[in-house]
C-alpha cells in the first residue's frame, strides 16, 4: 500500500466513526470549552466623528481620481526625433526609473540612432529590449549606449526593459510627401 492510500483510508475511517457516534468534534458547544468568548447575534457600531468620515471619503475619491488619470487620460511623454547631417534621426534616452521620452516619433527608411543614458541603478533596467528589431543592448550604469537600426515599415514598435515592466514605443511614421516634394523641387532648380 503506498502513503496516498494509507492516509485516504485513515481519513475516511475517522469520518465514518465521527458520523456513527452522533458527535462530531465541529459540533460540540461552546461550553465544553474553557475559552470565555461571549455570542452576539449582531455587529458592534463604532461611531467616528464626522470629519474623519468626510477624511476617509475625500482620501478615497483624491485616490481613485488619481489613480483614472493615471491610467486612461496621462500621455506619455513624446519626442520627435531630430535630424543630424548625415540625415541620421536621432534621440537620447534617459533611463531613470523608466524611459524618457517613452513614446520616440521617427520616419520609416531612415537610420535611427537612440542613444540610452542610464542612471537608474535598478537591475530591471540594465538591458533594453527592441524585439521587432532583434536587438537586446546591455546599458551600464552612467553610461551612454548607442542603438541604430532602420525602421521599413510604418507602425509602432514596443521597447521595454528586461523583465518588461518599464515600456516605451517607437511610432515610425511614413515619410511626408511634402518633404519628397520638397526636396526634387530643390534638386530640379
Amino acid at each position: 500500500m503506498n502513503k496516498t492510500t494509507l492516509i485516504g483510508t485513515i481519513a475516511s475511517l475517522g469520518i465514518v466513526f465521527g458520523i456513527a457516534s452522533g458527535k462530531a468534534v465541529a459540533q460540540t458547544s461552546h461550553e465544553t470549552h474553557s475559552s470565555p468568548t461571549v455570542q452576539t447575534n449582531q455587529f458592534q457600531r463604532i461611531d467616528q466623528p464626522l470629519g474623519n468620515k468626510i477624511a476617509v471619503t475625500l482620501g478615497g475619491l483624491g485616490l481613485i481620481g488619481l489613480e483614472l488619470w493615471w491610467f486612461l487620460l496621462s500621455k506619455p511623454k513624446s519626442q520627435k526625433a531630430v535630424a543630424t547631417n548625415e540625415n541620421i534621426q536621432e534621440v537620447t534616452v534617459t533611463v531613470d526609473g523608466g524611459y524618457d521620452p517613452s513614446r520616440i516619433v521617427v520616419q520609416a527608411g531612415k537610420l535611427v540612432r537612440l542613444k540610452f543614458a542610464r542612471t537608474d541603478p535598478s537591475s530591471c533596467l540594465e538591458q533594453v529590449l527592441i524585439p521587432d528589431f532583434h536587438i537586446a543592448a546591455d546599458l551600464p550604469l552612467n553610461q551612454v549606449t548607442t542603438v541604430e537600426f532602420t525602421p521599413k515599415q510604418p507602425g509602432e514598435y514596443i521597447f521595454t526593459c528586461g523583465m518588461n515592466m518599464f515600456r516605451g514605443a517607437i511610432a515610425v511614421k511614413a515619410a511626408d510627401a511634402t518633404e519628397e516634394t520638397a526636396s526634387t523641387q530643390l534638386s530640379f532648380s
